[in-house]
């Protein structure tokens, strides 16, 4: 299932296929025929399984992957590799061990020849938006799990990127840390409006965050099944009428492949 193009697009991905060469000369196809639209501010999570190609659809965004076939328009301009106007949240911390929360969260603004007081500022403001106040000085050894990702969150933030592109970054967290991420993660989203793609295999989680849900299906090579308009209200919780029926119809449809 394709979407057409749309020039005023945010984000516009058409006709995406990407072929891998294994050992010996094998070729894996990963993804064929994506074509997806994205709106300014817009909330899209891409749902599917382990190893259905959504991972690497979102690696091909950032720019960390070419498309076999097909291209991806973010205002306008073709993508030919990673730019400021990406941000890049994975479910790996990615932090520097040897920095502070403060000194991580400030690389990006410090590598673009940005002033220290700025910069300072800027990474300030982004360490208070994601709750880590007080924390400025610590070490990624002496965060937890989800603090280490706050702190991943507000390092994409104060590169002040157009577009956030999260790679299932809560997958390493408990159930209980993971549903309070979640509940950060939209009102940081609500707080400072960006277009963001999230990538999961959680249905609940999808759910819970997306304007959109494109739900890929469970095999190779990774294909859009079905497109799901999630027009409840926010905030949403677990246990609304709506929110289950809307659970149980993706469920269902899913059943196969999910």
């Amino acid at each position: 299932m394709a979407e057409n193009g749309n020039t005023n697009a945010k984000i516009s991905c058409q006709n995406i296929s990407k072929t891998f060469i294994q050992k010996g000369s094998q070729k894996v196809h990963v993804l064929e025929d994506i074509s997806l639209d994205v709106k300014e501010n817009e909330f899209v999570v891409i749902l599917g399984p382990g190893q259905c190609g959504k991972s690497t659809l979102l690696r091909i965004m950032a720019g960390l992957e070419t498309a076999t076939t097909g291209s991806v328009v973010i205002n306008g301009k073709e993508v030919d590799g990673p730019g400021q106007d990406r941000g890049l949240v994975f479910q790996s911390y990615m932090l520097f061990a040897w920095k502070t929360v403060m000194g991580n969260v400030e690389m990006g603004p410090k590598l673009r020849g940005v002033g220290k007081e700025e910069r300072r500022k800027v990474a300030q403001h982004y360490i208070d938006m994601v709750g880590l106040q007080g924390f400025e000085n610590k070490y990624p050894h002496q965060l937890s799990g989800g603090m280490k990702q706050r702190a991943g969150i507000a390092r994409a933030y104060a590169n002040q990127p157009q577009v956030m592109l999260l790679d299932e970054p809560f997958g390493q967290l408990d159930a209980q840390t993971r549903i309070y991420m979640e509940q950060e993660t939209v009102r940081i989203w609500e707080q400072e409006k960006r277009t963001v793609i999230f990538v999961t295999n959680n249905i609940d989680e999808a759910l819970f965050l997306g304007d959109r849900i494109i739900c890929m299906e469970g095999k190779l090579p990774g294909r859009i099944r079905e497109v799901y308009n999630v027009n409840l209200p926010r905030p949403r919780k677990f246990t609304d009428l709506e929110f289950l029926k809307l659970r149980h119809e993706i469920t269902e449809a899913s059943e196969l492949t999910l």
